[in-house]
């Protein structure tokens, strides 16, 4: 590819343009950590409600919902909400706690958040969309980048059109340093293709500014057609890096003008799932890692070569010591991966179940 493979976002100079996006529930300290280690170049937290983020030092669990690691940086907080007075205290929480970034969710489709008037909502409401991007502006000075991200709209309206631009343009005029764009409607949710064609008018419409891709990110070769396609400046990988932290190694090596090479065997895998089991327990204690870990270990269960023997025994993983079985059982020696199949759930990239 013979595109620039840089990426800046405000103050924030990137070595690629390969990003890990916002994952509630999956993108916690433990999952960004690998996925810089594997080469993602900028990373986001999992979406956090403005309230949250405001009361979380009562509480140690939920504090450490704001860990950030020194080897993870650049790393970017995202957060959701429906009241302007709420965000701007809650983006100097964020920064405080390390993050180097503060993005804006006006993006989630799922129902309990769209009726509490957050996420995807507020493409509907241009003036409160534009009112948070210029208090969260204001509130945390200028060396510190803001971002958003958008959906192409509610719905295929011209209504709803015309209000993705009014935000869009408005944000960038407010000081933004740049907006990550999916593909799909919130209608949509995560059900049909993502529209590139969408993207390549946001990002010609956008100029220099920076546009960053989102949606149907499953493999290296995507992120890699869409920057071509698109012609945005950067792409946002979401459930594609779900128990698939080597997607950031594959699409670098594409960027570079090699081959994506083989998919990690199982040895390898063995190896990051264990220390991925590591980094989750320092965040979250024993007990809690064997639950947590359980719903990444079905995804890193993808690339092996019996995917759906190993997913079911994960999906019944319940202490420490099943979990320690799994991989005897099924990771004692080393053999080929596979290619992960295209994620077909319905894990979503926000859910208020996490998020609050």
């Amino acid at each position: 590819m013979n595109a620039d493979t840089t990426l800046s976002i405000g103050s924030l100079r990137l070595n690629s343009p390969l990003v890990q996006a916002a994952l509630s529930g999956y993108s916690d300290r433990a999952m960004r950590v690998l996925a810089r280690r594997h080469g993602a170049a900028y990373v986001l937290g999992e979406v956090l409600l403005d309230k949250f983020v405001i009361e979380a030092a009562r509480s140690p669990r939920n504090s450490a919902r704001l860990s950030v690691a020194d080897e993870e940086h650049p790393v970017g907080g995202q957060l959701m909400g429906a009241n302007p007075d709420d965000f701007a205290p809650a983006a100097v929480k964020l920064v405080e706690a390390g993050f180097d970034c503060v993005d804006i969710n006006f993006g989630c489709p799922v129902k309990k958040v769209l009726g509490r008037c957050r996420g995807g909502y507020l493409l509907g409401q241009p003036s409160t969309a534009l009112e948070i991007v210029a208090r969260v502006r204001d509130a945390i000075g200028p060396a510190i980048p803001v971002t958003l991200k958008m959906r192409r709209g509610l719905d295929d309206s011209p209504e709803s059109a015309d209000r993705f631009w009014e935000i869009f343009d408005g944000a960038f005029e407010r000081g933004v340093a740049a907006i990550t764009v999916h593909g799909r409607t919130v209608q949509q949710k995560y059900v049909g293709p993502s529209s590139w064609e969408f993207l390549a008018r946001v990002k010609k419409h956008a100029g220099s500014r920076i546009v960053i891709g989102s949606g149907d990110l499953f493999s290296a070769q995507a992120c890699i057609q869409m920057m071509q396609t698109t012609g945005v400046d950067g792409v946002s990988i979401a459930r594609g890096a779900i128990g698939n932290p080597w997607i950031f190694e594959q699409s670098k090596r594409l960027l570079a003008g090699l081959p994506p090479g083989d998919p990690p065997g199982v040895s390898e895998q063995r190896a990051v799932l264990e220390e991925h089991f590591r980094l989750a327990q320092q965040l979250h204690g024993e007990e809690r890692t064997s639950r947590v870990m359980r719903k990444f270990a079905i995804k890193y269960a993808r690339v092996h070569p019996d995917y759906m023997t190993v997913r079911n025994e994960f999906i019944a993983v319940k202490s420490m010591a099943d979990w320690i079985a799994v991989l005897e059982r099924h990771y004692a020696s080393d053999a080929p991966g596979r290619e992960p199949l295209d994620d077909v759930d319905e894990t979503v990239e926000c859910d208020e179940s996490h998020a609050a």
